[in-house]
């Protein structure tokens, strides 16, 4: 296991299938393994779907003639510059992918990380407790209650337990949260 910051990942479980440890963790990708899952489906389905689809769309596109004036094409060349700009940025997300380990994850509910799901009421507002579960920024979908380890929320719940309050500014203001749970 090589230590990072303040989470750990197995040397083995480097999705870029590069053992160890590289040094520069502004590339890394934090991922689970459902969400690294995720990113090979959404590389897959864009490298043969969408990739067959946009094809054929630019030859029955081509086929229209006069590509100067070809409204068709142009959405077609703009949409298939999109789809390899995403299958660049999934290609590079995976190689770089560091899965939040299993083992990490069964000493969870001392201290808020990576993969805690963490219990906070709004102390400021008032308002009922809520679940957010911490994630790497690659996986954060707030209507899912997943928040990034990068976002403000989640940088002030890492490292906290339970019981102990954290203070978020947001662009309302300061928040405080008490944290009532961490699984």
């Amino acid at each position: 296991m090589v230590p990072t910051d303040d989470f750990t990942t197995d040397d083995d479980q480097t999705a870029g299938g590069a053992v160890g440890f590289t040094g520069d963790d502004d590339d890394q990708t934090l991922v689970t393994k459902e969400g690294l899952k995720k990113l090979k489906d959404e590389l897959e389905e864009l490298k043969t779907v969408r990739r067959a689809e946009l094809a054929q769309r630019l030859k029955e596109a081509i086929s229209y003639g006069d590509l100067s004036e070809n409204s068709e094409y142009e959405e077609a060349k703009n949409e298939q510059a999109f789809v390899e700009g995403r299958i660049l940025e999934l290609e590079q997300k995976i190689k770089n992918a560091k899965i939040i380990s299993d083992k990490r994850m069964m000493g969870r509910g001392k201290e808020v990380d990576i993969g805690s799901t963490v219990t906070v009421a709004n102390m400021t507002d008032g308002d009922e407790p809520e679940k957010y579960t911490i994630v790497g920024s690659t996986e954060a979908d707030p209507l899912e209650h997943k928040i990034s380890n990068e976002s403000p929320m989640g940088k002030a719940l890492i490292g906290r337990r339970k019981g102990e309050n954290v203070e978020i500014s947001s662009p309302s203001g300061i928040l405080e949260y008490e944290i009532l749970n961490v699984a």
